[in-house]
């Protein structure tokens, strides 16, 4: 597990070096490779060299360059990385949305929000999480990671499976109802069905309308009326733990 540290306080640094230790200490069943910076530029750099992490731990006011910046720079390059914020002001945390951050925390952190964050930021590795969706298709049995799942759509007994690169996953005809097909999905708290149609991936909304919410890949997804308040309160809650 690589992950990298950015922040160009060099007492902040060692606090979060400190604490990631710990937690690592605290976990010696998972492998870790810690690299720190406090020349954001510096990491800016190797990330345009696509020399990438699997986590980010970043300061967002930074000198050179800001670690909202760092994260664009990330997202620009089709990676993954999971990005925790941790800095010293509450103004960036619709920035830091943007950016798919899984966590902005305000300093001084303590050791439990800290340990919190690099557990939930796990949970997000697919190799260590193993969620995949598994789906029957005229080629055989698709293991479909759930980060890469955008939205499911259910027409004429098939399903659907629209992918964050913009591929798309078709099954053979289906036997069980839509909701007992995607019953799996619904238990990881990233799913909500919006429609007697539709599950979305919460994560990938880029606008919430009444009827409708629109996606990061542009597509619209109608909201029915028994189901706007509560995606419309589920939708508040999960932005809301992101940035807790």
């Amino acid at each position: 597990m690589h992950i990298v540290i950015c922040d160009d306080k060099i007492e902040d640094l060692a606090i979060i070096e400190k604490m990631l230790l710990k937690y690592s200490t605290c976990h010696p069943n998972i492998n870790f490779e810690t690299e720190k910076f406090s020349d954001a530029h510096k990491l800016f750099g190797k990330i345009q060299d696509n020399q990438l992490a699997d986590i980010y731990i970043l300061d967002i006011i930074m000198s050179k360059v800001t670690g909202i910046e760092i994260g664009n720079q990330i997202r620009k390059s089709g990676n993954k990385s999971i990005i925790i914020y941790i800095t010293s002001s509450a103004d960036f945390a619709l920035d830091a949305y943007d950016v798919h951050a899984v966590r902005y925390l305000v300093k001084p952190v303590s050791e439990e929000k800290f340990f919190e964050a690099v557990d939930y930021a796990l949970s997000y590795i697919d190799v260590k999480r193993g969620s995949v969706y598994i789906v029957k298709t005229k080629d055989g049995l698709e293991q479909i990671p759930y980060s890469q799942i955008e939205y499911i759509e259910s027409s004429s007994r098939m399903l659907e499976v629209n992918l964050t690169n913009g591929g798309k996953i078709r099954s053979i005809c289906i036997r069980k109802s839509f909701d007992e097909e995607i019953k799996e999905l619904l238990d990881d708290k990233s799913f909500i069905k919006v429609h007697k149609s539709f599950l979305i991936n919460l994560r990938y909304i880029k606008k919430l309308n009444r009827s409708n919410v629109i996606m990061e890949s542009g597509a619209s997804i109608p909201v029915s009326k028994k189901s706007t308040v509560n995606v419309k309160r589920e939708y508040l809650l999960f932005v809301s733990e992101q940035y807790r």
